[in-house]
């Protein structure tokens, strides 16, 4: 196991070699693009993950914690370990740094007018912004720092191409052929936890059920490529974009 010490050692002789190090940061680019570009977006611009290509990033304040967010990676989420050597971490960590020296590409619409089609849309009966909102979808609360604008946009306008990982529809049938469709809260070997449309829980043993269907890859999001206009979708999308969480 690589310890702490040893990956600011090596932060810190990576450091000390400067501008010098060209060849490090070329490879750090090979590797973030072999390994990191499909869901940070290969030059860092979010995708499936993160928005890397920032001066800050909330989970890598300085450039140890960032090494060991490429070697540990983020427990609860969907960022995993990795399986660099400390020195190829280094380097990754290092192109990371350069990315965020880039401008970033502003995203085309008004935030301001974007919460408002938010609230049109009734988007907060499924989904939660600040603690408020339902609980059927995902979280959006940070949306904007795990998410890139066009991962966003593709979510909204085709939502089972990018389903979050770990969310799966479900429809559990009853031995009385009652039926709770909703999404998966918990799982395991014997029972199953079930969130209805409505936001109500239900727990079944699977022994009692008559059915299990786990539709993944599904969606109950609607698209909204026929519901709103192309400035209404620009500016949603900038509004989700903007939501990055507490810093």
């Amino acid at each position: 196991m690589i310890t702490g010490f040893a990956l600011l050692a090596l932060w810190g002789a990576a450091a000390a070699q400067g501008p010098a190090a060209a060849g490090d940061l070329a490879e750090g680019q090979r590797l973030f693009e072999a390994q990191c570009g499909y869901c940070h977006g290969p030059r860092g611009e979010g995708a499936r993950g993160a928005t890397l290509a920032r001066p800050r990033l909330r989970h890598a304040p300085d450039d140890a914690a960032l090494v060991r967010v490429i070697t540990r990676g983020i427990p609860g989420t969907q960022m995993p370990r990795s399986a660099l050597s400390a020195r190829q971490a280094v380097q990754v960590a290092a192109f990371v740094r350069s990315l965020g020296r880039v401008a970033r590409t502003p995203v085309p619409g008004d935030p301001g007018r974007g919460a408002g089609v938010y609230a049109r849309q009734g988007c907060a009966g499924c989904h939660a912004i600040g603690g408020r909102g339902g609980a059927l979808g995902p979280d959006l609360s940070d949306v904007g720092a795990r998410a890139g604008a066009a991962h966003i946009r593709a979510s909204l306008l085709e939502p089972e191409a990018a389903v979050p990982d770990g969310f799966v529809a479900v429809r559990a049938v009853a031995r009385d052929g009652s039926t709770v469709a909703g999404v998966r809260c918990n799982e395991d070997s014997f029972s199953i936890q079930v969130r209805d449309l409505a936001g109500r829980v239900h727990s079944f043993w699977k022994s009692e059920l008559r059915a299990l269907h786990e539709d993944w890859g599904k969606s109950p999001m609607p698209s909204y490529r026929e519901r709103l206009s192309a400035a209404e979708l620009d500016d949603l999308v900038a509004y989700l974009v903007s939501l990055e969480g507490a810093p």
